[in-house]
């Protein structure tokens, strides 16, 4: 079937659709926001397939972490699972109108969290703020912890000057503390424990890997599918021990031949790694080898695509044909900004480009190193983990809501300034599994059935076949039609007999969020020259907009956004959106990826909603609308 005629079937596959997809929560905020006139998406059915959605944060720091203490955040993991649990927390600097402590809480709760502190540093802030012996027997950090104990700009000098340190690794004295260490990680191994509710809410052990190579950022999140018994044995993994991603893996790899457990590790912000996240050779300069490949690859499943410091899925200047590719980018060096960015390092940052440079290395070495599906999370230090513009509580309790936090800087360096207004309000990660739990969720991840969103929880479905007839879109059961014929996102193709691979796709709007503008199938492939390629297809659009014989929709969906009154109406774009579509341009052999996006209409970007409360006249350079989406992991065919 061509992409011009997915409108034919589209309603019978929608009845599929609500059912498949399943009764899922959707995302709420403290600052309620409705659309001037949006009708309620429709309720789904009760779920017929055989996995269900969760919702969840995979990149989340309390006040144990050294870059979230030492800006004030003063919430622990215990907080932090009482707001993503749905309840009300006090937030550490937050204000409303009038100038008063400021609540926060997600109107429906997430399904799974992970508590990432660093490793690096892991309980350091806590020994300055209270004058340990070893920090005031150093001059350097005794000083630091007068200037954080007397507050105002001395605090603040303070904690970008040890950041600063930091992140250069030139630190007065040790910031691992085995001891210090010991007694937090313990701390939040306990708390892990007792806030895990199998079946209802899923709390993971995990931390963050903190590598930074000349304040290049390869950060990877270290998440277990184990308990305490297992987990909690071992001091999370630092970039003391090593800033070599293959030494992490090692460390993983003998944690699990020690404790019979399973581990896997998510990197994320390659759009801050200054080209070696996604590189063509590895960090010592060696040459990229199958083993090293195959080791990649099973330690790593999925990469957090978007979060608080940028969307990572594309970049316009990799994908100039691509008018949706400029969103939320961070056009910054390294993550303290020390080294300005180039064109060359782009290729090596971002995830459309890495799943080409796959190819590449696949049909080269016989196994592909950046096999990766997706997911999004916050990375907020503020242990509250909400992605919704109208709720969005910053990178740090430093740039919590208030009047003035739009007007400061993050940093502000010879290199490049990123102002506070150019925080990304995102995202969140979607896994499809059997049930909430830490093995289900586990496994979902490691069989990459997972998407991102940029905050909204649009809910996507995707399988890719070659045994689809077209019935499936009468289907009562279109989910498991999708996993009997064919396979889920983050699956694999091969054969067909040179059949073209067909894909079920369906996406229903987030209730509290805008319609849908469009739906997209991102191709990447490697053509008979061994270089790779990419194309858009537009296969479902909303508004009986025409989709070209190119497969793209030229069209703009409109834009109903009152940013004076940080609203919208839903008079534009869809609630659901569906295709059965066949890729009119495949050759059997070919190397290729499929994912989907899904594009919301324009809606009030969280800036706005600041405006608005706050009774602001904010700069004219200052964006005020967006686009909310969500990015699904790849399918690859394999000739």
């Amino acid at each position: 079937m061509n992409s011009t005629s997915n409108r034919t079937t589209g309603y019978l596959l929608l009845v599929a659709v609500a059912v498949a997809l399943g009764a899922c929560g959707q995302p709420q905020s403290t600052q309620e926001a409705a659309p001037e006139s949006a009708p309620a998406a429709p309720a789904a059915e009760a779920d017929a397939a055989t996995t269900n959605l969760y919702w969840g944060d995979t990149h989340l720091h309390t006040e144990y972490s050294f870059d979230a203490g030492s800006f004030g955040n003063r919430l622990g993991p215990e907080e932090a699972y009482v707001f993503a649990k749905g309840g009300a927390v006090q937030s550490s600097n937050g204000v409303d109108a009038d100038g008063n402590p400021l609540m926060a809480q997600l109107h429906e709760p997430l399904d799974f969290i992970v508590v990432s502190d660093h490793s690096d540093g892991l309980g350091f802030f806590q020994e300055v703020l209270e004058g340990s012996e070893r920090v005031l027997a150093n001059p350097e950090t005794k000083r630091w912890s007068e200037m954080i104990n007397s507050g105002g700009a001395d605090a603040v000098d303070a904690t970008i000057e040890m950041i600063g340190r930091f992140s250069q690794d030139d630190m007065p004295i040790n910031p691992n503390n085995p001891e210090v260490m010991r007694k937090v990680w313990d701390s939040i191994v306990a708390n892990a424990e007792e806030n895990n509710e199998p079946g209802k809410f899923t709390a993971f052990i995990g931390y963050e890997w903190t590598s930074l190579v000349g304040g290049n950022n390869l950060h990877r999140v270290v998440i277990f599918k184990d308990g305490a018994d297992k987990a909690g044995k071992l001091l999370p993994y630092t970039m003391g021990d090593s800033p070599d991603p293959e030494d992490l893996w090692q460390y993983m790899a003998d944690y699990e031949a020690q404790s019979g457990g399973d581990v896997l590790a998510i990197p994320h912000n390659g759009n801050l790694s200054n080209g070696i996240m996604f590189d063509v050779e590895t960090l010592s300069g060696g040459e990229i080898t199958r083993e090293y490949a195959e080791t990649r690859q099973k330690w790593e499943p999925i990469y957090e695509s978007t979060q608080i410091k940028g969307d990572g899925e594309a970049h316009p200047l990799l994908s100039p044909d691509d008018e949706f590719a400029d969103y939320e980018t961070w056009a910054f060096g390294n993550l303290d900004v020390s080294v300005a960015k180039t064109p060359d390092m782009l290729p090596g940052e971002y995830m459309r480009s890495a799943l080409k440079r796959g190819l590449e290395f696949e049909d080269k070495l016989g196994v592909n190193p950046y096999k990766y599906g997706q997911i999004g999370s916050t990375d907020s230090h503020t242990s509250l983990a909400t992605a919704e513009e109208n709720n969005f509580f910053g990178k740090h309790s430093g740039a919590e809501p208030g009047p003035e936090r739009t007007k400061h800087a993050l940093f502000d360096t010879e290199n490049g300034t990123i102002m506070y207004h150019e925080m990304t309000s995102s995202g969140y990660a979607a896994v499809w599994a059997e049930e909430n739990t830490r093995e289900a969720i586990f496994d979902a991840m490691m069989r990459r059935e997972t998407y991102a969103t940029t905050g909204s929880r649009i809910q996507v479905r995707m399988f890719g076949g070659f045994g689809f007839d077209g019935t499936e879109s009468d289907a009562d059961l279109f989910a498991a039609d999708g996993y009997a014929k064919g396979v889920p996102m983050g699956g694999d193709l091969s054969g067909g007999d040179d059949k073209a691979p067909t894909f079920l796709v369906a996406a229903i709007k987030d209730k509290r969020s805008g319609n849908l503008d469009r739906v997209q199938v991102i191709k990447g492939w490697l053509d008979a020259n061994g270089e790779s390629q990419e194309r858009i297809y537009d296969v479902a659009v909303s508004d009986d907009r025409p989709i070209d014989a190119d497969g793209r929709c030229r069209v703009p969906v409109g834009n109903t956004v009152n940013v004076a009154n940080a609203s919208w109406t839903d008079s534009i774009g869809a609630e659901k959106l569906s295709a059965v579509w066949t890729d009119p341009d495949f050759d059997a052999a070919e190397r290729a990826f499929y994912y989907v996006r899904v594009i919301e209409i324009p809606t009030p970007r969280w800036t706005a909603f600041e405006a608005k409360t706050y009774n602001l006249d904010l700069p004219d350079d200052v964006e005020m609308t967006t686009q909310e989406r969500a990015y699904t992991s790849p399918i690859w065919y394999t000739p």
